[in-house]
């Protein structure tokens, strides 16, 4: 059985940051795309970023682009997303998402996703 379990959020003041973690577990992720996706209060879910399994390379959403940075450690099958200068309009729940593909794909055709952790910044 297929688990991501995140952790990492919290509530922070802007300007600060944050590290989510996501570690999956119930097969190996090693080859396969790993991410983020956010919900905000009231929005839709949203891509954040992802990275590819063999060449680890890496997108991201216009939105966090030069704050946000993701990696990943594919011998503890783990997907990181560190949140730098962080604003109010980053306060989602984030989810971790995994794929078996290159690259995530767009939120209603992910293969797995964790829980979700809150990360809430004020102003």
């Amino acid at each position: 059985q297929v688990q991501l379990v995140e952790s990492g959020g919290g509530r922070v003041q802007a300007g600060d940051s944050l590290r989510l973690s996501c570690a999956a577990s119930g097969r190996t992720f090693s080859n396969d795309a790993m991410g983020w996706f956010r919900q905000a209060p009231g929005k839709e879910l949203e891509f954040v970023a992802d990275i590819s399994g063999r060449s680890l390379t890496t997108g991201y959403a216009n939105s966090v682009k030069g704050r946000f940075t993701i990696s990943r450690d594919s011998a503890k099958n783990t997907v990181y997303l560190q949140m730098n200068s962080l604003k109010p309009q980053d306060t989602a729940v984030y989810y971790c998402a995994a794929d078996k593909a290159t690259f995530l794909p767009n939120r209603d055709d992910v293969d797995y996703w964790g829980q979700g952790t809150q990360v809430t910044v004020s102003s």
